[in-house]
């Protein structure tokens, strides 16, 4: 008579987990229904706290040739070729001006559909794909990337494009980029040495001439300004010495600047340098050595050739390089205007 009663009681508590359990699985199911999905990408969530502000994104820092490069042999690009590091994207910069929902492009990359999707992805419905591209010069790293805005691609519908006198006939008179013009795909907005667009109450951009070797183009640098602080951009240029400018003195002048690193030192490749003659990333700091160590910490290179070894992180030189109070630019790194 007495088990009866502890085997009844059994069942019933088991019977009470049973349910328990099923409206406990219930609610955690209800509870992951009305919960929002929380975004994926990190820099999203960052985006949306950062909405008020002006913002630089770093698009990508390797050279016009990308990274692996074309015949390339190297133990740089061996690896690379059989395992693609997304990140290494050709050079350029993205703004985006969070209180009008609005973006703009530096350079128009042979990585531009990806760099253009990368900042979309930081944008509050109903933005434009982009509301300006401003070009340097006709380099195929800095403009080759508005094939994809044409006919045989997006067919995009007036896509303002910044371009200085040279660049403009450039793409005007030659094909197939003057289809983009005829057709409507592109829209060229005409810019002159020393001209201040302002793009918002929180955002301008002018426009500056560079010596570099300027075979279809001029090839310009840019001064960005947003509320807060200003930017250079100057990915491509010859040697400091032949500008009209002192680039120590223009450093002081702003609060960060992105500039030409193409090769760490001369020892880099095989080739003629007075071809292609940038100023050697070790030629820069030597120029900033006595520099008080904030206007060194301005400074971010960027434009990467495959061959420099700051596109190692890790590498001893990138080390150096950090070490001595300068930054190295990386994809997806972000600033404040």
């Amino acid at each position: 008579m007495l088990c009866c009663p502890n085997l009844n009681l059994d069942k019933i508590m088991k019977q009470v987990l049973s349910i328990f359990g099923f409206f406990l699985l219930l609610a955690c199911q209800q509870q992951s229904v009305d919960q929002p999905e929380k975004p994926n990408d990190q820099n999203v969530v960052e985006a949306i706290d950062q909405r008020n502000g002006v913002w630089i994104t770093v698009l990508g820092n390797v050279q016009d040739g990308g990274s692996p490069h074309m015949g390339c042999e190297k133990e740089c690009c061996r690896e690379l070729f059989q395992n693609p590091d997304k990140e290494r994207k050709v050079s350029s910069l993205g703004v985006i001006d969070y209180g009008h929902n609005k973006s703009y492009i530096f350079d128009a990359t042979p990585d531009f559909t990806s760099q253009l999707k990368y900042l979309n992805r930081k944008m509050s419905v109903g933005a434009n794909l982009i509301d300006g591209v401003f070009l340097t010069h006709a380099h195929i790293g800095h403009y080759t990337g508005l094939m994809y805005l044409g006919r045989e691609a997006m067919g995009a519908d007036s896509v303002p494009v910044y371009t200085m006198p040279r660049m403009t006939n450039y793409l005007i008179s030659n094909g197939p980029w003057s289809q983009l013009v005829e057709l409507g795909n592109i829209e060229l907005l005409d810019m002159q040495e020393g001209d201040t667009l302002i793009l918002s109450e929180l955002l301008t951009v002018t426009p500056f001439t560079v010596p570099h070797r300027d075979e279809f183009s001029e090839t310009v640098g840019y001064k960005i300004i947003g509320p807060r602080k200003t930017a250079l951009f100057i990915p491509d240029i010859n040697k400091w010495s032949l500008w009209e400018k002192s680039i120590v003195e223009e450093i002081a002048k702003v609060d960060m600047a992105f500039l030409d690193a193409t090769f760490y030192d001369e020892n880099e490749v095989n080739r003629d340098m007075s071809e292609i003659p940038h100023p050697f990333v070790v030629e820069t700091m030597q120029l900033f050595q006595n520099a008080d160590i904030r206007e060194k910490r301005k400074i971010t290179f960027i434009h990467f050739n495959h061959t420099n070894p700051l596109l190692d992180i890790n590498s001893l030189e990138s080390e150096l390089v950090l070490s001595k109070g300068f930054n190295i630019a990386t994809f997806g790194e972000e600033f404040a205007l």
